[in-house]
Order: structure tokens, then sequence, then C-alpha cells
């Protein structure tokens, strides 16, 4: 099981995933500076270290540079969120999950048509 990460490491792993899964430091900074997050270095290297520790990302040394590599995949990562939620939310019920999404036309019925024919072509 997946340990949580906070919104800010969240932010941290999408520049990671976005570039293939991998990263250079002065890359994350660059991205983070595009997004206009203006986070001192100490933070960066905090939350790095700590998405390392939680075994969402492992380093390699390239000479004096650090290289942060995904151990987790965003679809893993996905999964693990949204069973945690149904389980958390719906007590596993995805059924009780489906009619909210249906009920707030949060999904419409074209597009839970579109899923069962997703569904039934890969279970086919």
């Amino acid at each position: 099981m997946l340990q949580q990460i906070s919104g800010s490491e969240l932010v941290l792993m999408k520049i990671i995933w976005k570039n293939g899964g991998s990263a250079l430091y002065s890359y994350i900074m660059e991205e983070l500076e595009k997004e206009d997050n203006v986070w001192k270095k100490n933070t960066v290297l905090t939350l790095l270290s700590r998405l390392c520790t939680k075994k969402y990302l492992k380093t390699d040394k390239i000479g004096r540079r650090n290289e942060y590599i995904a151990l987790v995949t965003e679809q893993e990562y996905q999964t693990a969120q949204t069973c945690n939620f149904v389980d958390k939310i719906y007590e596993g019920n995805v059924k009780g999950l489906v009619s909210t999404l249906l009920q707030q036309d949060i999904i419409s019925a074209d597009e839970l048509k579109e899923i069962e024919r997703f569904w039934e072509e890969s279970n086919g």
C-alpha cells in the first residue's frame, strides 16, 4: 500500500512523471518556476527527500548532480488513490460512487455507456 503524499509532494511527482519518470533537480526547479512556484531550495530538497523515504523516488548521482527517478508510476498512484477514496468514502461500494457521479451530473449517461463499451472490449 502506498503511503499518502502531500499536495506539494504531488506537484513534484507530476513534474517527474511528465518528464518520463526521471528528472534532474535543476529541471524540477525550472518547471516549478514556470508554474510560478517560488519554493526555496531547502523546501524542494526536503520534499524530494520525503518522497525518497516514502519509496516514491530514488536518487542517482550523475557527477555532482542528483537525478530523481520515480519508483511509482502515475497510473499506480492514481489507482491506489482511487481505491483508497472508494474504501474511505463509499466503504468499497463502487456502485455508490457511480450513482453519485450520475446523480450530480459529474458523468453523463453517454460517458457511462462509453465506459461500459471500454469495459466490454477490455474484458472480451
